[in-house]
């Protein structure tokens, strides 16, 4: 999509020459005074005959001129929140894109700038999401937008809005992959895809494949890998490297890629087994954050590991009560089939550990509990360095991602204790399994500053914030904010 960003104040020419408009107001002016622009009065009067004299929810009316422009009125607060202001602007949007126009223009009349800077900006995301085209197997194709172009009137000054482009890069991408159907993305199809990503972005590839992962004695791995009918599971391996040679912090991404989840001998019920090809979309938010990353072309190296597997059941998959030992010599004790996410994560963390990473982050559709927690509209964050608490708290808000931070107290690991192993792999008793998850997980990482997101928010009926769609592919919009804005960890 095209930005054009428009400097001064339009004329009552310039406007009225667009066909789709968006108006957003300042409510605590308009509480005084309503700013004077092209229509003003009109649309003050019938906002007030709609009982509605400022509104935070979009009002739309076609415009007394030749064109009839289709203008949407919202009204936001100075101290709206990311989330919030992201959420108005999906509906104003959504508002303006049942016409599918080929152009939107953004006016913010009596805005000032801080505010105008944010709510261009969530816009952009808004609709940079909203064009993209998901996957759909339907034999009657919906007509896919034809918007190409954002008009953004009366921005103090040129911004640089690279970074939401980068993130709705990576974000869309995430989510197209999430959305497909398990058939169409098994590991193998899966890695291909990835194949062909890597030659577009330039990254440095390897596989671990079955093979090598025995070899490396990655038992917990193959525990979840060795009950698939194919052996196309194993660990993606991405690298970046930026055009600097000097000594660079080095970032490393951990996805868990699922690519369907059966729960195993411990088998799903159809209700909880419907969905579960999105349980790789840990592995596709991470993916997403090194390709927006890789776009921002940043000065720092990054890993980034993709879990790649299937839950299935059969003659060879694992058991309850099997003991098998992870690559870092850790024994584990299975006590539940279906939390195979944190088994194929240990031996992932473990490896990737191995390249000292200055701040690794892990990112999964881990456990139900989260969800329980938190609900799909937050999700879940874990961490093994105190000062990052409000760092992540802070990234959440501030990119309108919003994540809440778990404790990971050592006498959790009491929940743990096998009698035959070093660990159990979790319990069979209901309880806090998302915070049990995380203290097992943290066994693989030693001291590597970690942040480990838990995505209970990556799927949400009716969309969340900026996202339209039920898939959000959380976490991108995140990640970018914690590792480039708040830098703690360089």
């Amino acid at each position: 999509m095209k930005l054009k960003q428009q400097l001064k104040t339009p004329t009552s020419s310039q406007l009225n020459s667009h066909s789709n408009l968006i108006i957003v107001l300042p409510k605590e002016q308009i509480k005084s005074k309503w700013p004077v622009f092209p229509h003003s009065n009109t649309i003050m009067e019938r906002l007030n005959r709609a009982g509605k004299k400022c509104t935070a929810s979009p009002f739309s009316t076609d415009l007394p001129n030749k064109i009839g422009t289709h203008a949407t009125i919202v009204c936001i607060k100075k101290d709206i929140s990311s989330f919030e202001l992201l959420t108005l602007c999906r509906k104003a949007a959504g508002e303006q894109l049942k016409q599918n126009p080929r152009e939107i223009a953004l006016y913010m009349p009596g805005m000032e700038a801080e505010p105008a800077i944010r709510t261009a900006e969530a816009m952009l995301a808004t609709l940079l999401a909203a064009c993209y085209e998901m996957p759909s197997y339907k034999s009657k194709k919906s007509k896919p937008l034809k918007l190409n172009s954002l008009v953004i009137y009366n921005l103090p000054e040129e911004q640089d809005f690279d970074q939401t482009f980068a993130e709705a890069e990576g974000n869309n991408l995430a989510r197209y992959l999430t959305a497909l159907p398990p058939n169409d993305l098994t590991p193998a199809l899966y890695r291909k895809r990835i194949t062909t990503l890597a030659k577009e972005y330039g990254w440095k590839m390897d596989f671990l494949d079955m093979k090598a992962l025995r070899k490396k004695k990655a038992g917990a791995f193959v525990a979840v890998a060795q009950g698939s009918p194919v052996d196309d599971a194993g660990i993606v391996h991405l690298r970046y490297k930026p055009r600097s040679k000097s000594k660079l912090k080095k970032l490393a991404l951990v996805g868990k890629g699922i690519c369907f989840d059966t729960g195993g001998m411990n088998l799903k019920p159809a209700q909880y087994m419907h969905g579960m090809h999105e349980d790789m979309e840990g592995s596709a938010v991470a993916l997403g954050t090194l390709i927006a990353l890789t776009e921002l072309e940043v000065n720092f190296e990054i890993d980034c590991w993709l879990a790649l597997a299937q839950n299935h059941i059969g003659p060879k998959a694992y058991k309850q009560n099997d003991v098998v030992t992870a690559c870092n010599g850790t024994s584990i004790e299975i006590i539940h089939t279906d939390a195979e996410g944190r088994m194929v994560l240990a031996d992932t963390l473990a490896i990737a550990t191995k390249d000292k990473p200055d701040l690794l982050m892990d990112y999964a559709t881990l456990t139900g509990s989260c969800v329980g927690a938190l609900g799909t509209i937050y999700s879940g964050a874990f961490t093994n360095k105190n000062e990052f608490i409000n760092d992540i708290i802070d990234a959440g808000r501030d990119s309108g991602e919003r994540v809440w931070p778990f404790p990971l107290d050592e006498d959790y690991d009491k929940d743990l204790e096998s009698t035959i192993a070093d660990i159990k792999q979790c319990t069979l008793t209901s309880g806090p399994d998302h915070i049990h998850a995380a203290r097992f997980l943290q066994r693989f990482v030693n001291k590597t500053p970690w942040v480990h997101v838990d995505l209970s928010a990556g799927n949400n009926k009716g969309g969340l914030a900026h996202i339209a769609t039920d898939t959000t592919a959380f976490g991108v919009r995140f990640s970018l904010d914690f590792i480039l804005n708040k830098k703690q960890w360089e």
